[in-house]
């Protein structure tokens, strides 16, 4: 079966547009963070309390994780679960029951 050329022009628009809005979002995630540890370390410097408080991660770290997940959908996804190895493993499993089937003959 053959890709026309404007299903691929579709599909790498669609890859150009998941990878900049990723990176968007990692430029965000800088800045905001940044931001929020400056500040943290001025304040708590001021009152002479601990910088390295759990607290002070807490979103750098739950938007961490929001931001791999949103990296691994933009840049690796294409590299699991493709068709080829959906079609390999299909390959795979009948061939798996034909051996089977062999063997109860």
């Amino acid at each position: 079966m053959e890709v026309s050329e404007n299903e691929k022009y579709k599909k790498a628009k669609k890859k150009v547009t998941e990878l900049k809005s990723f990176y968007w979002h990692l430029a965000i995630f800088i800045i905001v963070n940044s931001y929020i540890f400056v500040s943290v370390y001025i304040d708590t410097s001021n009152k002479g309390e601990n910088f390295w408080d759990y607290t002070t991660f807490i979103t750098f770290f739950f938007w961490g994780i929001g931001l791999l997940i949103h990296g691994w959908h933009a840049l690796w996804k294409d590299y699991f679960f493709t068709r080829e190895w959906e079609q390999k493993q299909i390959q795979r499993y009948i061939k798996k029951d034909v051996q089977q089937e062999k063997r109860w003959e």
